[in-house]
């Protein structure tokens, strides 16, 4: 696939990384010539320095031939223009942009028609991100949760702790502990490397599970692996930006929320839209409006400002001073791992986010849903099989009898409203959503193909 990707900041570079290697023809445009100059001396891609919604730009990047166009600049103007210039002069096919302005994001279904605006893909990462953190809120305890076919099913990472009720066990305990909520450990994670998870398997302290469930199960399960913790009842948020006042709108209603902003005016706005948040003017690291607002009583703290160092101090001055849970919003990736596993208990990247909802527009094979897991270096997909027994590779035989990549596991399979964890002898049938756990992504391209159907399949 010829694929342009406008904007080498760190979502654009990051995208790149994920996608070279795996057969595809990638050129990346940035007015930064140094940038690009970085990027080309580490992957194998093309490099053009100039404004990518700059029409003999994008002629030179390849536009003319071009399968699909990626744009992931800061400038949610440019990002959209690039877009148009490519469809109007280029014809390009598929057309991504990134936006974050909430104005555009309210009206997108009257904006982005195919010849108004016509941006086919619309990523808007505060909305992933804020998505992803309420998440974590409904399961407590959970590192990440990420859903499949309309959320019928989930795939959830949690740390294994003394006094969980499996720690000490082997796998093949689970059914015998939990006869009727069945479930399948895709993967497990031990001191930071991945071991392939038999019946056989010991679980560990501390190791990092992967698990894959009905959804209406993901507490049951979670319960083997940790000691459950309580529903969260009071959130303190930290910055009151589109994430923060996302956030806190999506949980005000059954929850007791205090949002702290710094910007007077922000604070003044946000307490006229937000209807059961209490909303202060004032400094997160402040511990003296931390301990006036009674901290120590708060179930999770919640640092989304756009300042990585005041989230991580705010988060681990609030984390000191009594509440229970402290999670922040980092903007460079390289801190994720820094941060996390300490006084801070998850740390979340917007990129990360925003990369896996960009991968599930370019995967190939049938794929519908694609999330990057562990950083980035592994995935979580979720394929539908099309075809029948004559044009796929999978329909109509068991899972033992499928050959799957090394490293890829399939969980389960959701046929209609039914979740089927996967065992050995599970067989695939046409229009099955299958949900699979890659512990090396650079298998990808092996699973596209795998349930791509043949050419004597025509839908």
């Amino acid at each position: 696939m010829k694929i342009i990707i406008i904007g080498a900041g760190q979502v654009g570079g990051t995208l790149a990384e994920n996608l070279v290697g795996e057969q595809n023809e990638i050129t990346i445009v940035d007015s930064d010539r140094a940038v690009l100059e970085n990027l080309q001396n580490r992957l194998d891609l093309q490099v053009i320095c100039g404004l990518g919604s700059h029409p003999d730009v994008l002629k030179k990047a390849g536009a003319e031939d071009a399968d699909m166009i990626i744009a992931v600049t800061d400038s949610d103007e440019s990002n959209m223009m690039a877009c148009q210039v490519a469809y109007t002069l280029y014809k390009t096919p598929t057309k991504i942009a990134r936006v974050r302005s909430e104005q555009y994001i309210i009206y997108q279904d009257l904006l982005y028609k195919h010849k108004d605006i016509p941006v086919d893909h619309l990523i808007a990462p505060e909305q992933l991100v804020t998505t992803a953190i309420k998440r974590l809120i409904d399961y407590p305890g959970a590192l990440q949760v990420v859903e499949f076919a309309g959320g019928r099913a989930s795939l959830v990472a949690v740390k294994a702790y003394y006094g969980g009720l499996l720690v000490g066990h082997a796998l093949s305990a689970l059914r015998q502990h939990i006869p009727n909520a069945e479930t399948r450990v895709a993967a497990i994670y031990r001191r930071g490397r991945p071991i392939r998870p038999l019946g056989s398997t010991v679980i560990e302290a501390d190791d990092e599970v992967f698990f894959i469930a009905d959804t209406k199960h993901i507490r049951t399960v979670m319960s083997e692996l940790q000691k459950l913790e309580a529903n969260y009842k009071r959130i303190m948020i930290a910055g009151g930006g589109l994430i923060g006042a996302g956030l806190a709108k999506r949980l005000e209603k059954n929850h007791n929320v205090k949002l702290i902003e710094y910007d007077a005016r922000r604070a003044d706005y946000l307490s006229t839209i937000l209807n059961d948040t209490i909303v202060f003017q004032g400094d997160a690291s402040d511990a003296t409006l931390l301990s006036d607002e009674n901290v120590e009583q708060i179930d999770a703290f919640i640092a989304v400002t756009n300042d990585d160092e005041a989230n991580i101090m705010s988060a681990m001055l609030a984390k000191r001073m009594g509440a229970q849970k402290a999670m922040v919003l980092i903007q460079r990736s390289a801190y994720v791992d820094l941060v996390q596993g300490g006084d801070i208990d998850i740390a979340f990247s917007p990129q990360q986010a925003t990369i896996s909802a960009l991968l599930t527009h370019v995967r190939r094979g049938d794929i519908v849903n694609v999330y990057s897991l562990r950083r980035g270096a592994a995935e979580a997909i979720e394929a539908i099989a099309h075809g029948d027994e004559n044009t796929s590779k999978v329909i109509g035989k068991q899972i033992q009898d499928i050959k799957l990549p090394p490293g890829t596991t399939i969980g389960a399979i959701v046929r209609d409203e039914l979740v089927i964890i996967a065992h050995s002898d599970t067989v695939i049938l046409s229009n099955d959503h299958v949900i699979m756990f890659l512990v090396d992504k650079k298998y990808i391209r092996d699973v596209e193909k795998l349930f791509q159907p043949s050419a004597l399949f025509f839908g």
